[in-house]
């Protein structure tokens, strides 16, 4: 590894941008995601039959999986809209995707290498921001509130389950990838 001086906005956006570009062609290709007319959306027709595609489907749209409300968007919680440009200068933004490379650590600097490999292997949900609701009702709170202003997002038990179900890894999947320099076929190990 070498040291190099931080990423500016712009060359920031210009990664983020072909990141997104070669993300969508590769959707594409495998037939998980379908354009029409300038517009892009995620294929329900892609993948195989076992039965997670449709949860893992709905888990990325924000949809319902299962029950009499089967299709319907998942219940938001909002309050005024939240702050748009909280990662202004570390990060670029582009169609959805963004690259965020605000954080850096020096080889001797063991307590913000600590931080970062406790950030990095978190789950996916906290349980302090998980309640239920007065109706009985799942209540998640977000760390952050959405452009739109969510704050909460409240699903029925068995949806918040079919919700987790999705974030399973498929049997026998590495839960662990490599990239750079650690990935198994660098040029440089």
């Amino acid at each position: 590894m070498i040291a190099s001086t931080a990423p500016t906005s712009a060359q920031l956006t210009q990664l983020a941008n072909i990141i997104a570009h070669r993300v969508c062609r590769h959707l594409s290709r495998r037939g998980w995601l379908e354009g029409e007319d300038e517009s892009v959306f995620l294929s329900d027709s892609a993948g195989s039959d076992d039965g997670m595609d449709g949860l893992r489907m709905s888990s990325m749209t924000y949809r319902i999986a299962t029950g009499r409300d089967a299709g319907r968007k998942v219940v938001t919680l909002q309050t005024l809209p939240g702050d748009a440009g909280s990662l202004e200068g570390d990060a670029g933004k582009v169609g959805g995707f963004s690259l965020h490379a605000g954080v850096a650590a020096e080889a001797h600097e063991s307590h913000k290498l600590e931080k970062l490999c406790r950030y990095i292997t978190r789950p996916a949900i906290s349980e302090q921001r998980l309640s239920i609701s007065p109706q009985g009702r799942v209540r998640y709170q977000l760390k952050t509130p959405w452009r739109n202003g969510t704050t909460h997002v409240e699903w029925d038990a068995v949806d918040f389950i079919a919700k987790l179900a999705a974030l399973v890894p498929p049997p026998r999947a590495h839960l662990t990838r490599f990239h750079g320099v650690f990935a198994p076929n660098a040029n440089l190990r």
